[in-house]
């Protein structure tokens, strides 16, 4: 029925079916059609066709014999043929302008001004943001030339040169500042079927860009950032199919667009829930979500906005960020961070400078310790480096990826150091914690532990050690239960451990125990020939503390630093370079002789003269703090910085003349 009405040419005089109720009956009745159960009683009427629709064979044969000569019977088979060919035509018809209106909702929907011409040069599409920048109605732009809406428009250009123009500047009739890419629309046979061109307004940002800096730097700039810039978009509609995806999408997600559109908006992601989905129900924007996406699960951060065209969510497009590499390189900055915070081993035999034969004998015997489990015995004077070398020793073994424990033996009073290394149960004395606590030993398990200043441990503590070093266990203060430990012990002493076996102080078999592998690091008078090139490698590092730019020390400053004995050795040697630095100005590159302090031992007149010069407008106390310290510094100059004859010497602890060389900032600067 609805068929026939649409047809001009045809008359419907009436319709008949057993059924009152049929629709088709009731459609006739509001067309004013006449209605009935009976054919029989229409046969009368002057009938052209007759259109049998029942299925039923007997009514067909009744109708042929009853009709006219001049009355046409087509059978219900051939209508319905006609029929569902013309309900697919409408269908077909439906589904294309279905699609057409998706295009036109996602063109309408981006920010950009979009124009399409044909090959003729007219226009057929001119989308919302075109609309608002040109301010030309579409319907007074669809199917004009383009040159004459857009005067000074250059597409037809693009139909004639068939080249892509991308990133074009321009000015609109009404000013509009705006950057433009023109693209040539090709058929799979190269033939031309006509141009497009999509362009941004930039009117506030150049205006802008005015106020602050040349208009040309930042144009320049602007074309860079659009020109580098790779977005990655995909587009669902409203329940969350995908619809259109761009290729810088498929180059970062590795799906093809046969993936993609048609399929839920969870096709692309591997890790992490669907954004699109999310937006879609809250009908709000979402910035900034961190998911992965793709068969090879690349990290990115997602954008996703929902389309609302009257009110109506028509969908969400979604822009995607590739941060995989940057996820890479934080991953790597944690682990080096646990690493450095784990191993508090900081150098390596890269960081030791020495080419005297001595210091190159100690390297070699250091890195031949390395690759062994046995105990080391660094041997030399303070300042020397045998902290340096602990940590290259440890870098260089096996045992680099687990902990680097350092203890200074002298730094800490007994009943303290040995709970400190061999840690403490729970009531093993006032004030320890509940539940105990791990010693070093416990901590460094499966690491190593530097024993600085080995000479200085009490004989309870000797004891305990050797127990370690025997029988690889520890058994922590108060407890009875021995704990087993794998720990690579290095130590280190600047007194003559053998002088202190004949005196008593220190146990003939921890020393042998110990002496396994010793390693004499040589002191800085013994390997003057090394001077210039520790000298330049300080001079690095203090210009990077400093933020100083001095490019190294004149020949006659380095003789002069030759001719010194260096008691407190590589330390004062950083010492005297640090204070030169200092005291150079900022336009000065080089050391010259005379910033280097006086490194001979003043006479007494001189002495006393420097003494009454520097007692002028003092106070007793501060007379006397500035006595002591400068005691100190003789007496630890005079024994060539040992630390426990200088505390011996001046009646003082080993604890107490610690606390004083921190105060008087010795250990920073001269003698350490």
């Amino acid at each position: 029925m609805k068929i026939i009405k649409e047809t001009a040419v045809l008359d419907v005089k009436a319709m008949v079916d057993v059924n009152s109720d049929a629709p088709g009956l009731e459609l006739a009745k509001e067309n004013g059609i006449p209605v009935g159960t009976n054919w029989r009683e229409f046969m009368n009427q002057n009938i052209d066709i007759i259109i049998e629709v029942t299925g039923n064979e007997q009514v067909f044969v009744d109708i042929r014999e009853a009709r006219s000569k001049d009355t046409v019977l087509i059978p219900g088979s051939v209508a319905y043929l006609i029929a569902k060919l013309l309900e697919e035509k409408e269908e077909l018809i439906s589904k294309f302008r279905n699609e057409a209106y998706k295009h036109d909702l996602i063109f309408n929907s981006t920010d950009d001004g979009m124009i399409v011409i044909n090959n003729h040069a007219k226009i057929t599409v001119f989308n919302r943001s075109a609309e608002k920048m040109t301010g030309i109605k579409r319907k007074d732009a669809i199917g004009q030339k383009v040159s004459d809406v857009i005067t000074d428009s250059l597409l037809p250009r693009v139909l004639e040169t068939r080249r892509v123009e991308a990133n074009q500047e321009m000015i609109l009739e009404n000013g509009l500042k705006i950057i433009t890419t023109r693209i040539p629309m090709l058929g799979e046979n190269n033939e031309l079927m006509g141009a497009f061109a999509v362009f941004k307004d930039i009117t506030e940002v150049v205006t802008l860009a005015e106020e602050i800096t040349n208009l040309k730097e930042i144009q320049t700039m602007l074309q860079a950032i659009i020109q580098s810039s790779e977005e990655a978009i995909s587009v669902v509609d409203e329940n969350g199919k995908g619809i259109l995806i761009n290729p810088a999408y498929s180059r970062l997600t590795g799906l093809k667009e046969e993936e993609v559109i048609g399929h839920p908006a969870t096709a692309d992601i591997s890790e992490g829930e669907s954004v699109h989905m999310k937006v879609l129900q809250t009908r709000r924007a979402m910035r900034g979500v961190a998911m992965r996406v793709g068969p090879k699960r690349k990290d990115v951060v997602v954008n996703v906005a929902p389309v609302i065209v009257n009110g109506k969510l028509k969908g969400s497009v979604g822009v995607i960020h590739d941060v995989s590499e940057i996820q890479s390189l934080n991953r790597e900055l944690h682990r080096a961070r646990q690493i450095i915070r784990t191993l508090e081993a900081k150098y390596s035999f890269e960081d030791i400078i020495g080419t005297s034969e001595e210091m190159t004998i100690a390297i070699e015997q250091a890195k031949l310790g390395a690759k062994t489990p046995a105990t080391v015995l660094l041997r030399g004077e303070s300042g020397t480096g045998k902290e340096l070398f602990a940590h290259a020793i440890h870098n260089a073994s096996d045992r680099k990826y687990n902990k680097f424990i350092r203890v200074n033996c002298a730094a800490l009073s007994e009943s303290l150091l040995e709970s400190e290394l061999f840690g403490y149960e729970e009531g093993a004395f006032s004030g320890a914690k509940r539940g105990g606590k791990r010693g070093l030993f416990e901590e460094a398990d499966k690491g190593s532990i530097f024993l600085d200043e080995i000479g200085e441990l009490t004989a309870n503590t000797q004891a305990k050690l050797l127990r370690v070093l025997q029988e690889h266990e520890i058994t922590r203060v108060g407890g009875t239960k021995p704990i087993h430990i794998d720990v690579r012990i290095i130590a280190a002493t600047n007194v003559n451990l053998e002088k202190g076996i004949a005196n008593g102080t220190f146990r003939e078999d921890l020393y042998y125990r110990l002496n396994r592998m010793p390693i004499h690091i040589p002191s800085l008078r013994r390997r003057k020939k090394d001077i210039p090139l520790l000298s330049s490698r300080l001079i690095q590092k203090i210009n990077q503390e400093y933020g100083r730019n001095v490019e190294g020390v004149t020949e006659k400053a380095i003789e002069k630093l030759m001719a010194y004995d260096w008691p407190g050795n590589v330390r004062e040697l950083d010492n005297i370079l640090g204070r030169a630095i200092i005291f150079m100005s900022y336009n000065e590159t080089e050391i010259e002789e005379w910033h280097i302090p006086e490194l001979i031992s003043s006479n007494s007149t001189a002495a006393s003269q420097e003494i009454s010069e520097a007692t002028q407008d003092k106070t007793l106390s501060q007379l006397v703090e500035q006595y002591e310290e400068k005691m100190i510094r003789q007496t630890l100059q005079k024994h060539e910085g040992n630390k426990t004859l200088t505390a011996k010497t001046l009646g003082l602890s080993v604890r107490n003349l610690y606390y004083k060389l921190e105060r008087y900032n010795i250990a920073n600067n001269s003698m350490q």
